[in-house]
């Protein structure tokens, strides 16, 4: 299961393919493509969203242009580090600002939100009502959460 395809992968790359690489190419796709369910969600083949194909084609290039995974080279007295790849060096991988788009795309939100807790076997409480906790030894007289109705703090 790709989201792209070797063809439009070749399309962003400035060389051709032998065929070795073409069997690394189609292996990197395919695994940008897991990734890519893994951060988003499962598209469909034939129905995946624009956004997340362009993802899974850079992904894949950004790998067949450095597949060993190179951090530093040098030619001479001169030298070129890439100090951004960190561990992902020579992985097929995304980078954080790719995830979070990929999980927008999915509707994963992130951020804190309040959820209401009760009791297993209880009601969930009216929105507006007083906080009370259920008690076993007195059901008609629940035991009060805050110290007065007024001001829950």
């Amino acid at each position: 299961m790709a989201y792209a395809t070797l063809d439009e992968l070749k399309g962003r790359l400035d060389w051709e393919l032998d065929e070795d690489e073409l069997r690394i190419a189609a292996g990197a796709l395919d695994d940008a493509s897991d990734l890519a369910a893994t951060y988003g969600r499962d598209w469909p083949e034939t129905t995946v969203p624009r956004l997340v194909k362009t993802l899974v084609l850079k992904s894949a290039a950004r790998y067949l242009r450095n597949p060993n995974g190179y951090t530093q080279s040098r030619a001479g007295d001169e030298t070129l580090a890439w100090s951004d790849i960190g561990r992902d060096a020579g992985t097929v991988h995304f980078a954080r600002e790719e995830i979070r788009l990929l999980e927008e795309l999915a509707g994963r939100k992130r951020g804190i939100t309040s959820v209401d807790v009760f009791a297993w076997g209880t009601k969930p409480r009216e929105r507006g009502a007083t906080g009370h906790v259920p008690v076993d030894y007195s059901p008609d007289s629940p035991f009060p959460l805050f110290e007065d109705e007024a001001s829950p703090w």
